[in-house]
């Protein structure tokens, strides 16, 4: 069995010796630009280049290191309908984004971006306390990692509320589907979660319109995809005041360029895309486990819907 692997960190090494562990059957084919390589039976991939489309027309399968596929499906045209293209459904990462979350909502709901400043400042004085039936926490997504997050969130006692675009339930949560439930669910949601997989029905979900229909004061948190928010909208927004505040991880562009404005703007929190980072051991060890299912002619979870587009 032989794995074609593209990172494009160049970090090879570690995976390798991951899979020598957890795949010790396998053959490691690293990719390089311009090189000739030999036939390789599974595709270990994040965002590959579109020069290695040809090597990944061949392969059983095509095993991506992360939740999310947009970097991939944007040359699905490319790749051969019958080619599975397998995500990662947690490997390590939903836990960290249910910290993330948690840290971002308790942050708005304490008052504590606030207080910062304050520090900042020298000022000392205390701030009435939200309303905890008033903080409704809003989840855009209930995959697995939105799923995990509202788990997170339920023990401290807000409102909780998902949207999907498929009919879903969770005990505890008020779960809001399709385009009319869209509408009801922004409404009522003070904390918005953006945790959504990017397609093209998703990309500028929260544009100003959408944006508009949440509370005056409502907070921002995205861990999805940068595309998801219309970013001068958001700004317009927060400068208004309908937009108290936003925690971002992800960006259009990244690293987020240095002369954007929301690195101007005080009550934009940025993060480095770090809100759920791939755990190497644990991706590898999914990965190998679902390359020996397909082997065996078994299901593999997973497997992403190219017309859905997660």
């Amino acid at each position: 069995m032989r794995i074609l692997l593209h990172r494009a960190d160049g970090k090879t090494e570690p995976w390798i010796k991951d899979f020598a562990k957890y795949l010790p059957e396998a053959e490691i084919e690293i990719w390089h630009a311009g090189e000739k390589n030999q036939a390789c039976d599974y595709a270990v991939v994040w965002a590959p280049p579109e020069a290695m489309l040809p090597e990944l027309s061949t392969v059983k399968a095509i095993f991506v290191t992360g939740a999310g596929v947009d970097a991939l499906l944007k040359f699905s045209d490319a790749l051969p309908p019958h080619i599975p293209i397998i995500r990662l459904e947690d490997a390590g990462m939903a836990v960290q984004m249910a910290e993330y979350v948690t840290h971002s909502v308790l942050r708005y709901f304490r008052r504590f971006d606030e207080y910062e400043a304050q520090a900042r400042a020298g000022t000392w004085a205390p701030l009435p306390q939200h309303h905890k039936e008033d903080f409704a926490v809003g989840v855009l997504g209930m995959g697995v990692l939105g799923t995990r997050v509202l788990a997170a969130l339920a023990p401290f006692g807000f409102p909780l509320r998902s949207w999907s675009r498929t009919e879903k339930s969770m005990p505890g949560v008020q779960t809001f589907t399709g385009a009319d439930g869209l509408d009801t669910f922004l409404r009522g949601s003070r904390v918005l979660v953006c945790m959504l997989p990017l397609t093209p029905d998703t990309s500028n979900i929260m544009d100003r319109t959408n944006m508009s229909k949440l509370p005056a004061g409502a907070y921002i948190i995205n861990v999805a995809r940068g595309a998801h928010i219309a970013e001068p909208d958001l700004l317009t927004l927060i400068k208004s005041g309908h937009i108290a505040a936003a925690t971002l991880d992800v960006f259009r562009n990244e690293p987020l360029p240095a002369q954007h404005p929301f690195w101007q703007e005080p009550r934009i929190t940025i993060t480095p895309h770090i809100s759920a980072l791939t755990l190497r051991r644990e991706s590898v060890q999914q990965i190998a486990a679902n390359i020996r299912k397909t082997e065996a002619g078994e299901q593999v979870a997973g497997v992403v819907n190219r017309t859905l587009g997660y």
